[in-house]
């Protein structure tokens, strides 16, 4: 088994979540490490893959907003500092992957399911290659222990319940 390095400036871990029913807030996690092994990443079914996210790294473009996330009311920063993904099965299907694992947030531990692409592998500037892959999933808030919302006078709530997961990876030998 080879190690593995995200190129973090050519990979982003962010997330999108309705807002007061009918618009979505965007926003992504700006610092996170991965751990991935793999004999060949050109299939990802041999690989072990974890990832550890800072949750105060959050940031959704609104400092405020980003706090609030920040407090426990949400991710409770101070208390949880870190989100985790630990893969536990890989499928393939084609070129492309269903990844399970176990996600935690808040000291709450759930198997989430990542649709996985791979985009493809070239060889860098450098003489190095590189994998590409793109995934998403999709987890229910609350199952995690974030619960905060506020009831909306038109009826709804402010925060929808579903968080559409989405990581672009840029992958090189470590």
């Amino acid at each position: 088994m080879a190690n593995w390095t995200v190129d973090q400036s050519h990979s982003s871990i962010g997330f999108s979540v309705k807002h007061m029913m009918v618009s979505k807030v965007k926003g992504a996690f700006e610092a996170y490490s991965a751990q991935i092994e793999a004999t060949d990443l050109a299939d990802l079914s041999t690989a072990n893959i974890s990832f550890t996210i800072d949750t105060a790294s959050i940031n959704t473009r609104n400092e405020d907003r980003d706090n609030h996330l920040k407090s426990a009311d949400f991710f409770d920063a101070e208390q949880f500092p870190t989100i985790t993904f630990k893969s536990t099965a890989i499928e393939k299907s084609g070129d492309d992957y269903k990844l399970t694992g176990d996600l935690t947030i808040k000291d709450v531990t759930k198997p989430i399911t990542f649709d996985v692409e791979f985009n493809g592998k070239g060889t860098n500037p450098w003489g190095q290659e590189v994998y590409g892959f793109e995934a998403e999933a999709k987890i229910n808030r609350e199952e995690f222990g974030l619960t905060w919302n506020a009831a909306l006078e038109t009826g709804g709530v402010l925060v929808g319940k579903d968080i559409k997961i989405s990581v672009e990876l840029e992958v090189n030998p470590a």
